[in-house]
């Protein structure tokens, strides 16, 4: 019988298992939706799905180096516990191994770690630790050196949050200042010509409505914006940024005395975005009871 997308769907709706794992169960099972079912879940497959609902906003972002490439990829579960679990670390620093041979989050989830894709280990991984976990996002960098440095370290080259900083030159010690710089800074672009125009439009709009509460003439408005963007820049690209390590200077004069050039930076916390849904115990046993 011929296994068409549409079956392939339904079965990943009923049981929340990947597509391949989907299609492998409908094939063996002659596209019988009933045994398919069955077959996921002597396979384990169905238990780990039945997990797949729960929101997984703890983890560990990952990051690893080589040959001018690096990468991070954030490893979500739902509690911090797991994210202490020494299987779980083992699990998420070879996935990041791994990470440095393909170019996105698809390519890793798809991409082969020691005879399985790194999607069907962290599958297994669910229906063996009983937590839902997922590779949510991965991030690479390429350039003359790239160094890079984890914030609240859980394991060597693991924690809360992972930043690459790619750059011209070789001085790894400024690169890791630079790095740490921009864990606690958290900037939205490298530079000016990087942030999206629409947001840099947007504050301009938002600056330009404060000023003109103040009743000051549209001339001396447009100056006040001028200074005022220049001072928004200032607060949200990297390069503009006052120095941690030293805030008399900028990200980027910083960098000129070090010999250096910053060409770009990735930066992933965990959790980053996730809405967590926060219930109260009570709340938890009237949902069982209704």
């Amino acid at each position: 019988m011929a296994i068409t997308a549409a079956m392939v769907k339904e079965l990943r709706d009923t049981t929340g298992a990947g597509m391949m794992d989907a299609k492998k169960a409908l094939t063996e099972n002659d596209g019988d939706m009933d045994a398919a079912v069955d077959w996921l879940r002597t396979k384990g497959l169905a238990k780990a799905a039945k997990k797949s609902g729960r929101t997984a906003a703890e983890g560990l972002v990952a990051v690893a180096v080589s040959d001018g490439k690096g990468v991070a990829v954030e490893v979500n579960s739902e509690t911090d516990f797991v994210a202490k679990n020494a299987d779980f670390q083992k699990m998420v620093a070879r996935i990041a191994e791994v990470a440095l041979g393909t170019s996105d989050i698809d390519g890793l989830k798809a991409a082969d770690m020691d005879g399985k894709t790194v999607e069907q280990t962290v599958t297994d991984a669910v229906a063996v630790i009983g937590e839902n976990m997922s590779v949510r996002r991965m991030t690479a960098l390429e350039g003359g050196s790239v160094v890079n440095y984890v914030h609240n370290a859980a394991a060597p080259g693991m924690g809360n949050i992972g930043v690459l900083v790619a750059m011209t030159g070789d001085n790894e010690a400024f690169g890791r200042q630079v790095a740490m710089h921009i864990a606690a800074a958290n900037p939205a672009s490298l530079s000016e010509a990087d942030l999206d125009p629409s947001v840099v439009e947007k504050e301009k709009q938002v600056q330009m409505d404060i000023a003109r509460e103040s009743g000051k003439p549209e001339a001396v408005i447009e100056k006040m914006i001028v200074g005022r963007m220049k001072k928004y820049m200032a607060e949200v690209t990297l390069l503009n940024q006052q120095f941690v390590v030293n805030p008399d200077l900028t990200v980027a004069k910083a960098a000129e005395e070090a010999g250096v050039e910053i060409t770009g930076y990735t930066r992933l916390e965990v959790g980053e975005g996730i809405e967590k849904v926060e219930e109260d115990f009570a709340a938890e046993v009237a949902k069982l009871n209704g």
